[in-house]
């Protein structure tokens, strides 16, 4: 008999005890590509992360690392919206995990999640509060790093708590406008020569997309932080229980996501190699990374675009840290409904249909954590943001592996109606890809945090997280049964 997907829950049951209305249903598949495209903040990784890809991998070939990630994470997302019909819940990598590999390992990759998407946005408003002091500073505006961050974690929290369509026309809006100046950069360097169309600094070419240019270099530290920068596509499913029609809206979602992220950032890592020179892009590239874009924008485009990037670059984090913030609240607020955090996180308030207590507790989170780092001293880039994001980027790849192997174990387990293709081939080759980026990771922990001793402490912290999360699951096991055996249940 064939296993039909249970009816989504948030279209017929109230989200936790207490609760007096449902999520709002709202969201189509545009307001959710633009929340989880903006997570990825598409201006930042092109004028932060291409610059250093190039650099680390000592090769052109930045564009090929961009395409092979999104082909991964492509064939992720085949298993992941095949079995999301068999998990109508919004807990996303918890609960695909928790249904193909069991409760303990669920419960486990549910502290994993919660603790790598928090742990990231910490780091993401500490970069923001540099980014932002530094462009007050160029008009003459003295403000520490802290009180920006500060700031924004306020105008966040205020966001967060309203209607999530609110954010979305936020994050809709910003992102439009960072796209649009990286096109225009993509744009002026491929018409460089005028009516001649020579493009570049010397002319349009392919190498950037030639075998023999992938060899160069250092492929597998080009293709792990190319990676990187796809952190947060998979929070589409995050956003199920709100939803206009969650079957058909996740999916498209998912598939629309990183497909644009894929192409997009191939596109300009191709046009920012052609601006610089195949032949001195790496040396460029390696001589002043932070400048790349933002001179590439002043000779091909105008000095003026510069100054835009400048202030859209600011935008480009507040719209990230934004995109995360709307995560971390749903992953509370799913999580709360199983017993799994506080009873008062799944509340959901009836002006605004939204987990509004589940945002309102993550900002004074952050803002207690802003506070903390400012008073230890740690300083927010080289120390806080790379740490965190790079524990985070840990964490969410060994989800994402766990992710496809329980899609697999799942439909081998289960009766369906789904192809060879979506339960095994396809989840099976995006493990092994992710196995592969994930063991890349581990090897490479340390050129990623900054040194082997902090590389052993968050490696560890990491594990210490899952582990913890085990640890509950068997605690719930032999002292509330009942709540032990509803983990299961999809509401």
């Amino acid at each position: 008999m064939i296993n039909t997907p249970p009816s989504d829950p948030a279209t017929t049951l109230e989200a936790a005890p207490g609760t007096h209305t449902m999520l709002q249903r709202g969201l189509g598949v545009g307001s959710i590509v633009f929340m989880v495209v903006a997570a990825a903040a598409p201006l930042a990784v092109v004028t932060a992360s291409v610059p250093i890809i190039i650099s680390v991998s000592g090769s052109a070939a930045a564009p090929q690392f961009f395409l092979i990630a999104m082909v991964i994470l492509a064939l992720f997302s085949v298993g992941f919206t095949s079995m999301s019909k068999y998990v109508p819940n919004a807990g996303a990598f918890y609960s695909y995990i928790q249904r193909g590999l069991g409760r303990h390992v669920g419960v486990g990759a549910a502290a994993l999640a919660l603790g790598s998407y928090g742990v990231m946005l910490i780091g993401l408003y500490t970069y923001l509060g540099v980014a932002t002091s530094k462009l007050l500073t160029a008009v003459h505006i003295g403000i520490p790093w802290w009180a920006s961050a500060i700031g924004w974690v306020c105008l966040v929290g205020v966001l967060g708590y309203r209607d999530i369509e609110l954010s979305s026309k936020v994050l809709g809006v910003l992102l439009i406008a960072e796209t649009l100046a990286v096109v225009l950069v993509d744009i002026g360097v491929i018409c460089a020569g005028g009516a001649g169309w020579s493009g570049g600094e010397g002319g349009l070419s392919l190498v950037p997309l030639s075998p023999s240019e992938f060899a160069t270099g250092a492929p597998s530290l080009g293709l792990m932080f190319a990676f990187f920068c796809f952190i947060g596509f998979e929070a589409t499913a995050v956003f199920r229980n709100e939803a206009k029609d969650p079957d058909r809206t996740i999916p498209r979602a998912t598939y629309t996501a990183v497909v644009f992220i894929g192409l997009f950032y191939a596109l300009a890592a191709w046009a920012v190699v052609e601006g610089l020179g195949v032949d001195r892009a790496v040396d460029a590239a390696k001589a002043e990374p932070e400048n790349v874009v933002q001179n590439l924008a002043s000779t091909y485009v105008s000095p003026i675009l510069t100054d835009v990037i400048q202030v859209l670059l600011v935008t480009s984090f507040f719209a990230c840290v934004l995109s995360f913030h709307n995560v971390i609240t749903r992953y509370q607020f799913t999580l709360a409904t199983k017993g799994l955090l506080p009873a008062s996180l799944a509340e959901i308030d009836e002006r605004h249909r939204t987990p509004s207590r589940s945002s309102l507790v993550f900002t004074v989170i952050s803002l207690t954590a802003m506070v903390a780092v400012a008073v230890i001293g740690w300083d927010p880039i080289t120390q806080t943001y790379m740490w965190f994001s790079g524990a985070s980027t840990l964490g969410l790849i060994a989800l994402m592996a766990m992710t496809s192997l329980a899609v697999i174990v799942f439909f081998r387990t289960q009766e369906h109606g789904a192809s060879l293709w979506h339960t095994v081939i396809a989840p099976g080759l995006s493990f092994l890809g992710l196995t592969a980026i994930l063991l890349l990771v581990i090897k490479n922990f340390a050129l990623l945090v900054g040194s082997t001793t902090t590389a052993v402490v968050l490696g560890g912290l990491i594990a210490a997280i899952f582990a913890a999360g085990v640890v509950v699951a068997e605690r719930v096991r032999r002292r509330r049964p009942d709540r032990y055996r509803a983990l299961v249940q999809d509401n």
